[in-house]
C-alpha cells in the first residue's frame, strides 16, 4: 500500500487520495490532511485542557493554603491580642465601710505594686522589695502627681498569701480594672495599689484655665498599662457614663476620675448674685464624654475648711500650760 491510499472511515474500503466519495459504499471521504489536523486540534485542545486544569487545580490549592494560612494568623492574632488586653487579676475583698481596707488573697508569683507605707498588715510569706520602679523619670512622676517617690514592691511566695492596704481617709476604695487602651485619669493622690501591670504617671492639664480653677490643679493621675488598680475616694461615690458629647457639671474638688476618653474644661458660675452669694465660688468643673466619671461626697479640702474653725489656736499661755504639764509629768 502506498501514500497515496486512503481508507473510508465508515466501510474501510481503500480509495486513492482525491476521491471525494467511496468507491464502494459512496460515503464522502475526508483526506489525511483534515484528519491529521482533527487529530492533532483534539490532541492540542485535551493537552490544553488538561494544563489548565492542572494550573486551576494547583491555583486553587494555592489559594485554599493561603485562605488557611491568613485564616490562622488572624486567629492567633485575635487571640494574642485578647489575652494582652485581659487586665490581670486579683482575688480581692474590700472591707471597713467608712473607714475601707482592701484584702487581696496572691497566688505564688503574683505582685502588688503601692506607694511607701500603704501597706496595713501581710502575712510573712510575702516579700517586700522598695524601688525607683522606672528610674528617676519615674520617681519625679510620681513626686509631681502627689505620690512618694518610691514605690514597695510585694510578691507572694505560696498560694495563701494575703495583704491588706488601708485608705488613708474615711471614704471607699474603688476597684478599676485598666487595659492598654483604656487610661483613666484620676485626682492626685488617689493610688492605694495595683498589680503589678499598672503604672501610674502624670496627667498634665494644658489648658490654663483647668489647672488653676477646676480644683484639680496642673497635674493629675494616670492609670495606664494592664491590670486592676486600687484607688482612694473621699466620703462616697457617684459613677455616671457619660454619652458623646454629654456633660457633667462638679463643683471643685468633687472629681474623682474619668476615663481618658473624656475632656475636662472649667465654667464661669452665671450671674454676680450667684457667685457672691450661692456659695459655690466663680467657676465649676466640665466634664464631656464619652466614658465614665466618678465623682466623691466628701472632698478632703472641704472637710479640712470645715474643721479648721474648730481647730485649737496655740497661744502663749497654752504652751506655758503644756510645758507644766510636760514637766510634772515628768517628775513622777
Amino acid at each position: 500500500m502506498n501514500n497515496n491510499t486512503i481508507f473510508c472511515t465508515n466501510c474501510g474500503a481503500p480509495n486513492s487520495i482525491g476521491n471525494q466519495f467511496c468507491v464502494n459504499c459512496g460515503a464522502p471521504i475526508m483526506n489525511n490532511n483534515m484528519n491529521n489536523n482533527m487529530m492533532n486540534n483534539d490532541m492540542n485542545n485535551n493537552y490544553n485542557n488538561n494544563m489548565n486544569n492542572g494550573m486551576n487545580n494547583n491555583n486553587n490549592e494555592m489559594n485554599n493554603n493561603n485562605m488557611n494560612n491568613n485564616f490562622n494568623n488572624n486567629m492567633n492574632n485575635n487571640f494574642n491580642n485578647n489575652m494582652n488586653n485581659v487586665p490581670q487579676t486579683v482575688d480581692y475583698e474590700i472591707k471597713g465601710n467608712n473607714l475601707p481596707y482592701v484584702v487581696m488573697n496572691l497566688k505564688q508569683g503574683q505582685q502588688i505594686i503601692c506607694e511607701s507605707g500603704s501597706m496595713s498588715w501581710r502575712t510573712d510569706d510575702i516579700t517586700m522589695d522598695t524601688s525607683s520602679n522606672g528610674g528617676v523619670g519615674k520617681v519625679f512622676s510620681r513626686m509631681f502627681s502627689g505620690e512618694k517617690l518610691f514605690q514597695n514592691i510585694y510578691t507572694a511566695q505560696s498560694n495563701n498569701s494575703s495583704i491588706a492596704f488601708s485608705s488613708s481617709f474615711p471614704g471607699a476604695i474603688m476597684p478599676i480594672d485598666v487595659r492598654p487602651v483604656q487610661d483613666v485619669i484620676c485626682q492626685k493622690s488617689a493610688f492605694l495599689a495595683g498589680t503589678a501591670g499598672i503604672e501610674v504617671s502624670i496627667h498634665f492639664n494644658k489648658k490654663i484655665g483647668v489647672g488653676l480653677f477646676a480644683g484639680e490643679g496642673f497635674i493629675m493621675q494616670r492609670m495606664s498599662g494592664n491590670g486592676t488598680v486600687f484607688i482612694e475616694i473621699d466620703g462616697s461615690m457617684e459613677e455616671k457614663i457619660l454619652k458623646p458629647g454629654e456633660k457633667m457639671v462638679i463643683s471643685t474638688g468633687h472629681l474623682v476620675m474619668m476615663d481618658a476618653t473624656c475632656q475636662i474644661d472649667i465654667e464661669t458660675v452665671k450671674g454676680l448674685k450667684n457667685i457672691f452669694l450661692g456659695g459655690e465660688g466663680i467657676f465649676n468643673t466640665i466634664i464631656t464624654g464619652p466614658g465614665k466619671v466618678v465623682m466623691q461626697s466628701m472632698p478632703i479640702s472641704k472637710t479640712a475648711n470645715v474643721l479648721y474653725p474648730y481647730m485649737p489656736i496655740p497661744s502663749s499661755s497654752n504652751a506655758s500650760t503644756a510645758s507644766s504639764v510636760i514637766n510634772l509629768l515628768g517628775k513622777k
